[in-house]
């Protein structure tokens, strides 16, 4: 017959190994008990017949006979041995059949193998028993009955039976029980996989609220299908994307050449088909290039070289590179950097996310507006901060102003493809570091560097949005990109 699932179990094996260790362990418990019992009693009686013997030795023969027969009249237990022999082995008076002859004499208490005659019976028992000359020859045996020991025993041994035996079925069922709930979950989540697998992607593992490693776990696996989920998802629209922002250059392109090849008579008409060919071709190229870049970014590891960066002076180089631009649109561009901070990573990258930023705050800020770039100390953490006084982000684009190629309907017409938050949030990403995007009128995005006991960054796999008391939770670099 087949054994049942259960029994075959890990869970069930390992209860079964702790019920015996616990029985082992309550057999040692109980012979210890039984031990330091048994010399307990042996301890006692010794006291006992050793202070008897003291007393009746200091009387006289006439006054010894009669206490030896008082304490053996008043002994309704039957515990109590004493006898007297004279000097050639013949018992004067007691209950001891003859002088036992392992018993030494003048020796402290001691086990000693006696006959018991009175009553009107004759029975062999094991004693605890002293004997001492006396002055006239004859011998004193003073002894005591330690069956009391066995008795103790007996008793012990019920209650190791009635205690062990439930006990130890107890932990038999108690470990039947777990290891049928651990099946149980184990099929539960092998069900919900097997329907991840088949492609339901809004499946989720079990857990509950308490405090166990099994939810714990389940937990971690359930953040991993939401990447997932949200990977999957971001990739299934990229391939169209892709495509929608290539094929308007490419077209214009054509069309251009086309137009040119059929229409244009002179060199300068053939020159200016070719430039807007080239422009054309040049945005495809951009859009590819800042794919690869997304791609090699997203897949490098060069955190191995990361080195100390001083973000004082980096912010002031990038302030030096978009001043030009900004002047010439009216745009009030200055840096806020009175802390020297520092923070390991990849200098050019670091530099090439804030570059990204201030492109995007002095793109989207109309002339005469302002775009400041702060580095400041936060809670155990260094700030970038990029503001500026454009359109900002709503609250509604939350979530959505960081998807790849994702353009607002307010900026259409704006230059871009899309992609530089998302070339942000992929370098932010490989160096641990957290965006954080506000929403509201005037842009704010933040770059936030959390401290580390030994000064590398703390690693976090995602990328904080709006406001820091509604943060919403971004785990990919898919998300990421206001332009």
């Amino acid at each position: 017959m087949r054994q049942p699932q259960f029994i075959r179990s890990n869970t069930f094996h390992w209860a079964l190994m702790v019920a015996g260790v616990f029985a082992v362990f309550v057999i040692v418990l109980f012979g210890f008990i039984y031990w330091q019992i048994d010399d307990y009693l042996t301890a006692r009686s010794d006291r006992v017949i050793t202070a008897e013997m003291d007393e009746i030795v200091g009387l006289s023969p006439e006054r010894r006979l009669e206490a030896i027969d008082d304490r053996l009249r008043q002994d309704p237990r039957e515990v109590h041995l004493a006898a007297i022999f004279a000097a050639d082995g013949r018992r004067i008076t007691g209950n001891l059949e003859s002088l036992p002859s392992d018993l030494r004499i003048d020796a402290p208490a001691q086990r000693a193998n006696i006959i018991r005659t009175d009553r009107g019976r004759r029975e062999h028992q094991v004693i605890r028993a002293i004997a001492r000359r006396m002055r006239n020859g004859d011998v004193l045996v003073i002894g005591r009955n330690v069956d009391e020991a066995s008795e103790i025993s007996h008793v012990v041994g019920q209650a190791l039976a009635l205690g062990l035996l439930p006990g130890f079925g107890l932990c038999l069922l108690a470990g039947a029980w777990l290891s049928v709930r651990a099946q149980k979950r184990v099929e539960e989540v092998n069900q919900r996989v097997q329907r991840i697998i088949a492609g339901d992607l809004r499946e989720r593992l079990p857990h509950r609220t308490v405090d166990e490693p099994f939810s714990k776990l389940a937990i971690i696996v359930n953040g991993m299908l939401d990447e997932m989920e949200t990977m999957i998802h971001a990739l299934a629209g990229v391939g169209n994307d892709i495509a929608h922002d290539l094929r308007t250059p490419l077209t214009r392109a054509r069309l251009s050449l086309e137009r040119g090849r059929t229409n244009a008579t002179t060199l300068e008409q053939l020159q200016t088909v070719a430039d807007k060919a080239i422009a054309g071709i040049d945005q495809s190229l951009t859009i590819i290039t800042a794919l690869l870049r997304l791609a090699e970014i997203e897949n490098s590891r060069r955190s191995v070289g990361f080195d100390s960066v001083a973000l004082h002076e980096m912010l002031r180089e990038v302030c030096d590179i978009y001043e030009p631009i900004a002047e010439n649109k009216n745009i009030a561009l200055r840096v806020i950097a009175t802390h020297r901070l520092d923070v390991r990573g990849d200098r050019d990258l670091l530099i090439e996310a804030v570059a990204n930023l201030v492109d995007n705050a002095i793109k989207f800020t109309p002339e005469g507006g302002r775009v400041g770039i702060e580095l400041l100390r936060g809670d155990k953490a260094t700030i970038l901060r990029v503001t500026d006084s454009g359109c900002g982000i709503s609250d509604q684009e939350r979530e959505v102003v960081l998807r790849r190629f994702y353009r607002s309907d307010k900026i259409r017409n704006t230059p871009g493809v899309g992609l530089g938050l998302n070339l942000v949030a992929a370098i932010v990403k490989l160096h641990g570091f957290r965006l954080a995007i506000y929403p509201g009128p005037g842009g704010r995005v933040e770059i936030i560097c959390p401290d580390h006991k030994d000064g590398i960054k703390e690693l976090a796999s995602f990328v904080k949005c709006g406001q820091p008391a509604a943060t919403v939770r971004v785990p990919s670099p898919e998300k990421c990109g206001r332009q």
